[in-house]
């Protein structure tokens, strides 16, 4: 029972008046500290005085059930205060402030007790600063994925309007359209390679990179690199949220084609019509129920959806194809760049930025793999393999449709809107078209799910995890991806728009970091218990929660491409050493960031590199981030002990 020592006796009880003056405040009778309801559990506390040798009062708190509601407001002596915590009295004389308790205090704590995460029945876990249920190992009931699975995700992920798109940068650079495919072919590679190796630890510890992250920066450190990425899916989402808006409103204009031509209802300031705003509505409208699901339970929404943008893509390369009567004359251009190996250095690098963010965060999906080595053949095959034809699929329509529209569109979007035109909306065009605008505002529901919510709801999980999960941190994004306004930032600010791609290029000392850390420095090896542990004791926890040398090689690689990333903002025209530098930052950032942190942890090895295991034991871990002594303790706490008629019943050479 906790004691309350008080220096200055007086008497409490009830219908007493105390003998300490007090400020009156509020409809207040009497003082009496006899009924409190504090924290988030409330409570009455009875003080029974007790006389000790010394003169003075012990008072001893006691916890009932009963709750007096009518109590409005408590008023203390302005001699002492009381400090609450959850189930704690403590009163203090040395603050002479008064303190006032009242029942809207109490309503706020029960109610963001009522707004944490939800957690397992049969977790051995707590939401907490670092932990929910969505940050924990992933336990083998949640883990669904197979072979086929990480194909259909590559497919999402690989073919989407991104990629359809990838060969009008590429043909910007000089290159041919064979040299541009070369390109899509190495990039694709390299592609699936990194994520290979970044999604190891998911792989082995069922963990996601935002967990992952606590190693090599810190338990406070890994916030930096969440914030970044964060803040950069914030915008990404809203512009392919905007994108699958057009592509509902293309549907809407195929089923009625006045809607499609009817003047815009919105100012010309606005940048955006009300036949687009009616279209990102609908999208919304289609997204939010896809983010209800669990990432372990996509698997047949991402079938659904590939299939409808396959079927957009084989319906546009036999359209095209059949009426240009061959490729097009992109296929037919002349090399214009003024050094052909650099632009298709710059080519392979766009395509490693492209998909950069999804392949520092495979972790966040391999860890849902049912077996080991299960994601290394989609990896390895189905990711080369989708980047490549969706890419192909895209200068192969581009170029043909050119050559029976008059122009080159790159966009599917635009391109399927241009089609009802040329055929003046007709019945069966319209129809080809609305089902064509289904695939692809499918398509971008999918993108936007694999590549922004679930990372960035893991991110923001991270971030507070005691009230945010990869669902609710899906619905902030969907919030704060409507508020950037992408329409306006796509119209008239460029300048902003390289700002965050220019912080995009953060991936690649991520990817450096990350992968040197874990592969070369631990080993593959990690204390899963101690990525949970937010005090000194974990080994994670470096200099006060920050790893110094994941900071100091962060910022050594990234001032490498400042001056380039400055002039590009400046003017895009400027062509120095500076500016081909950062148009490459991916292949260089991840091998000199690899490079500085391989030398910093060789020269100041990090302590207890070595501590941890290679695999997740899942008798341990299973719902559990305690580890093996907690659960040694568990087992010694429940043992039943043995009873004194068993004692008297037992043979006295047994006891």
């Amino acid at each position: 029972m906790q004691e309350v020592e008080l220096a200055h006796p007086f008497r409490v009880g009830h219908g007493a008046p105390p003998l300490i003056p007090y400020r009156r405040v509020g409809n207040l009778g009497s003082l009496s500290l006899r009924s409190l309801a504090l924290g988030q559990v409330r409570l009455q506390l009875l003080l029974f005085p007790r006389s000790d040798s010394s003169g003075s009062l012990s008072w001893h708190p006691r916890q009932t059930q009963e709750i007096l509601g009518r109590l409005r407001y408590l008023v203390i002596s302005p001699r002492f205060e009381i400090h609450s915590t959850v189930s704690l009295l403590a009163i203090n004389f040395h603050n002479p402030v008064p303190f006032v308790v009242s029942n809207m205090a109490i309503q706020w704590r029960s109610i963001a007790k009522r707004l944490e995460c939800p957690t397992d029945e049969d977790g051995d876990y707590e939401n907490d600063k670092w932990t929910n249920r969505d940050l924990i190992p992933i336990p083998p009931d949640r883990r669904t994925y197979t072979i086929a699975s990480f194909a259909i995700y590559w497919f999402v992920s690989g073919a989407c309007i991104s990629a359809y798109s990838t060969g009008s940068s590429l043909l910007a650079y000089g290159l041919t359209a064979q040299q541009s495919m070369a390109c899509v072919v190495i990039g694709a590679i390299i592609t699936g390679l990194l994520s290979c190796v970044c999604g190891i630890a998911g792989e082995v510890h069922h963990i996601g990179y935002t967990v992952l992250a606590r190693s090599h920066w810190g338990m406070k450190g890994a916030y930096f690199p969440i914030c970044v990425r964060v803040f950069t899916t914030i915008w990404w989402f809203g512009i392919q949220a905007y994108w699958g808006a057009q592509a509902v409103n293309l549907m809407i204009g195929a089923m009625s084609p006045s809607w499609k031509h009817q003047p815009s209802k919105f100012p010309a300031t606005a940048n955006n019509t009300h036949q687009e705003f009616l279209g990102l509505v609908l999208w919304y409208l289609m997204y939010i129920p896809l983010v209800m699901i669990p990432p372990e339970r996509l698997q047949r929404p991402f079938v659904i959806s590939s299939a409808a943008f396959a079927c957009t893509l084989i319906g546009l390369l036999a359209w095209s194809v059949s009426n240009a009567g061959g490729g097009g004359p992109l296929f037919h251009t002349q090399n214009t760049a003024d050094s052909t190996p650099f632009s298709m250095m710059l080519g392979i690098t766009s395509i490693l930025s492209s998909w950069g963010g999804g392949t520092i965060g495979q972790s966040d999906w391999v860890r849902y793999s049912k077996r080991r080595y299960y994601p290394l053949l989609s990896q390895m095959v189905a990711a080369p393999t989708m980047i490549t034809c969706c890419a192909l699929a895209g200068v192969v329509v581009t170029s043909a449709s050119s050559k029976v529209l008059g122009k080159i569109i790159w966009s599917p979007i635009l391109l399927l809107s241009e089609i009802q035109d040329y055929y003046e909306s007709s019945p069966a065009v319209r129809a080809a078209v609305f089902f064509a605008g289904l695939g692809c505002a499918m398509a971008q529901l999918s993108i936007n799910v694999v590549l922004n919510s679930v990372s960035c709801g893991m991110d923001m999980a991270g971030l507070a995890p005691r009230y945010l999960n990869i669902r609710r941190g899906a619905y902030i994004l969907a919030a704060l991806g409507l508020a950037s306004n992408p329409w306006q930032i796509l119209a008239s600010a460029s300048v902003f728009l390289k700002v965050v791609s220019g912080l995009g290029t953060t991936t690649a000392p991520n990817t450096g970091i990350l992968l040197c850390d874990y592969l070369l420095v631990r080993k593959r090896r990690l204390r899963i218990e101690h990525l949970y542990l937010g005090t000194p004791e974990s080994v994670y926890w470096y200099q006060k929660g920050f790893h110094w040398r994941a900071f100091a090689t962060f910022f050594l690689t990234i001032w490498l491409f400042l001056p380039g990333f400055l002039m590009s903002l400046i003017s895009p025209n400027i062509a120095n050493n500076w500016t081909r530098i950062f148009n490459i930052t991916f292949l260089v950032g991840v091998a000199m960031s690899f490079v500085i942190y391989a030398g910093l942890c060789a020269v100041f090895p990090p302590s207890n590199r070595f501590e941890g295991q290679n695999f997740l034991d899942d008798e341990i871990f299973t719902k559990s981030v305690r580890g093996a002594a907690a659960k040694s303790a568990m087992k010694e706490e429940y043992t039943p002990s043995i009873t004194e008629s068993e004692k008297a019943a037992t043979p006295a050479t047994l006891l």
